[in-house]
């Protein structure tokens, strides 16, 4: 069975050659990819990829930390790119309290018109969530969890919601409140490295049919790639890998499971 990485930045500047990066992704098993848009330019970038290649799919939107930046008519864009064939999700969208590079208002705004397009277009959300920064020793905050679980609960309103928390890093507490309201969680190579212990922990608890992996590339390659860069689709071997052992699966049958869940959700037939 195939892996399906369904979290990947093709239109990157880092991968200069984006027919030669889809190459090595199919040698390593990885024939489906989800491309990721953060703007309205990146977001037209991916659609054109998409159509470019067989096995490779579009999510449009525009990420937190860049919806300070939207232009007139960008939203526009994203509204007219929905509609596209090989779009398969609205996002990346969610919140960001780590940079402070838009003000949350701005971020909310973006947010919930994300969700609204998702629901016009039956398609799922790709959910970005980075909590802030914290003092060495100090523990981890979940604020921006706990923001994205109440905008999302606000908004569905007792409905279940279709969608990924992308790259998740959040505890198994907030993990288990995504579950109930109908989301996937996807881990990338974080999820690998040595003092992940506790990420790794939420790992093993996801359902199932809930678990799903990604690269996030070019960002955070996985160990025991940690520091190649940029991180590449191909690399997410080593994830499957980690992840397995973690759930005592067999990988071809984790691999399964999670290529599975990513055509079910996107919708897609095998490439």
């Amino acid at each position: 069975m195939p892996l399906f990485d369904t979290h990947a930045h093709l239109d990157d500047d880092q991968f200069s050659d984006v027919a030669k990066i889809i190459d090595q992704a199919r040698e390593a098993g990885v024939e489906q990819i989800v491309a990721i848009g953060t703007t309205a330019e990146s977001s037209r970038a991916c659609v054109e990829i998409a159509h470019r290649f067989d096995g490779i799919y579009a999510a449009v939107g525009i990420q937190p930390n860049y919806t300070h930046e939207v232009q007139d008519g960008d939203w526009q864009q994203i509204n007219d790119l929905a509609n596209d064939a090989k779009v398969v999700a609205i996002g990346e969208t969610g919140l960001d309290h780590y940079w402070d590079y838009a003000e949350l208002g701005i971020q909310r705004d973006f947010f919930r018109r994300h969700m609204r397009l998702a629901l016009d277009t039956q398609k799922p959300l790709v959910i970005h969530m980075r909590d802030p920064k914290v003092e060495k020793g100090e523990p981890p905050s979940d604020r921006c969890a706990q923001e994205i679980y109440s905008e999302l609960s606000q908004f569905a309103a007792g409905s279940p919601v279709s969608g990924i928390m992308h790259s998740y890093t959040g505890d198994g507490e907030m993990a288990a409140r995504f579950l109930e309201l109908g989301l996937h969680i996807s881990f990338a190579g974080m999820v690998t490295f040595k003092n992940s212990h506790e990420l790794r922990a939420v790992a093993k608890q996801i359902p199932d049919d809930r678990i799903l992996i990604e690269t996030d590339s070019p960002y955070l390659s996985p160990h025991p790639a940690r520091g190649t860069r940029p991180n590449s689709p191909a690399l997410m071997t080593h994830t499957a890998n980690c992840l397995s052992e973690v759930r005592a699966t067999p990988y071809e049958a984790f691999v399964a499971q999670t290529t599975q869940n990513a055509r079910k959700l996107f919708q897609v037939a095998s490439a």
